[in-house]
């Protein structure tokens, strides 16, 4: 009787602690629309690397990109000018159904900024808070637009603010994929 008593103690502990991993799950049923592939999707698939020009052709020094897939798929990591002084490093990650960035600017500012509806091939995003500066005095990248023109291509726009008002300042850059990364095995 004590065996019998542990075995069902046992199966009832194991259902408590497997129910909250499948409580957040559908119920799959049979023709149910499969939902569209989250925005952030997007973003994965740049993973490699990429040269830029600016959109008048002119070239951009060390103007090298690079896209990494990290945190078992939840963010995507670019890298700007990796191994300059002038690195950067921007990290797109879910929050909720949108997607965010976080800019970490060679500057030393970190802008935050929140995808919004734009349609099309085109993201955009606009400020959505920041660490390290007061966003009405400091000079920041305040908004970023991505238009994916292919698989191998992009058009980025950075508009920077200073000043707590958009300035001139613009960086508008031609991406074009040098090389993808490879699949992990």
């Amino acid at each position: 009787m004590h065996r019998a008593i542990s075995n069902a103690a046992l199966t009832a502990a194991l259902v408590c602690l497997m129910a909250p991993l499948h409580a957040g799950e559908p119920a799959a049923t049979a023709g149910t629309p499969t939902p569209p592939p989250h925005l952030l999707e997007r973003f994965k698939a740049l993973a490699g690397d990429w040269s830029a020009t600016g959109l008048d052709g002119n070239s951009i020094p060390n103007a090298h990109l690079r896209y990494e897939v990290s945190a078992a798929g939840n963010a995507v990591v670019e890298t700007q000018f990796p191994g300059t002084p002038h690195q950067m490093t921007t990290v797109f990650t879910r929050d909720g159904d949108d997607v965010v960035l976080h800019h970490f600017c060679a500057s030393g500012n970190h802008p935050r900024m929140r995808a919004k509806p734009v349609g099309g091939n085109d993201v955009a995003f606009a400020f959505d808070g920041a660490s390290n500066f007061d966003p009405t005095q400091a000079g920041h990248m305040h908004d970023a637009t991505f238009q994916f023109v292919g698989s191998d291509e992009l058009r980025v726009h950075w508009q920077f603010w200073q000043g707590g008002k958009p300035s001139a300042e613009v960086a508008d850059m031609h991406v074009r994929r040098v090389a993808p990364t490879p699949a992990a095995n």
